[in-house]
């Protein structure tokens, strides 16, 4: 059982093969709570809390986008992602 991954691995191997959809999730979660958020508080325009929500799920999605980037720089640098791909590109003989 030494071959068993932990969860954060595991985990880890979901978004390096779902970034979009990660990506995708974070920003509807971000804009979710961000309206929930927002509309907590009664003294602001309607117009007002669905801007604040937009730009709160604007940072969110930067901030996923680069967190997506830094794993596949990390996937780039280790192999890991050369070594997924290998028997899918021809060789030269």
């Amino acid at each position: 059982m030494a071959d068993a991954k932990t969860k954060v691995e595991s985990i880890r191997e979901w978004v390096v093969e779902h970034k979009l959809r990660t990506v995708g999730c974070l920003w509807l979660s971000g804009i979710t709570g961000s309206v929930a958020y927002n509309w907590s508080k009664p003294n602001m325009k309607p117009s007002v809390k669905i801007i604040h929500a937009r730009l709160h799920a604007q940072a969110l999605t930067l901030a996923a986008l680069a967190g997506a980037a830094l794993v596949e720089y990390y996937d780039h640098k280790s192999g890991a992602k050369a070594d997924r791909y290998a028997d899918l590109v021809p060789h030269k003989d």
